[in-house]
């Protein structure tokens, strides 16, 4: 027989640096998740991801067991990295940040293709290009 799912809980942590206080442990609290377990299972599979912000469903059953999808970073934090820039410019169209390169913006939207809802790269290509427009980077060819 299978587990009965109780609650699906999206959150995001800092990848290998999840700690048990605000916000996380909260949100897993009122879901019955066991948020030592949690904490633990989490760190060590993103240890590799320190610096980043990852993205995870963690789906709750009646058990009170659960298990966790790890997705990639959102295309904004991968683009900050890039260009080394700590945040998005509040006027995107008056006010730049940096330039990013054409090749850079492709290997974005490769690593960000299998959490997209598309299956076609130039599509991605085109939501990571958006993302980085709004952002206040200037996209530049090479």
């Amino acid at each position: 027989m299978a587990k009965k799912v109780v609650g699906i809980v999206k959150i995001q942590c800092p990848g290998g640096e999840a700690k048990p206080g605000p916000p996380i442990g909260p949100v897993l609290g009122q879901a019955g998740v066991n948020i030592p377990m949690f904490i633990k299972d989490f760190n060590a599979k993103t240890a590799d991801k320190k610096g980043y912000v990852i993205p995870v469903i963690i789906t709750v059953y009646s058990d009170k067991s659960f298990t966790m999808e790890l997705k990639t970073p959102p295309a904004s934090i991968l683009l900050m990295k890039a260009v080394g820039a700590d945040k998005g410019s509040a006027r995107p169209n008056k006010e730049k940040i940096g330039q990013i390169a054409q090749s850079k913006v492709v290997e974005i939207a490769k690593q960000k293709l299998a959490d997209l809802n598309t299956d076609d790269l130039e599509a991605a290509i085109r939501t990571v290009s958006g993302t980085a427009r709004s952002m206040g980077l200037d996209i530049i060819p090479g």
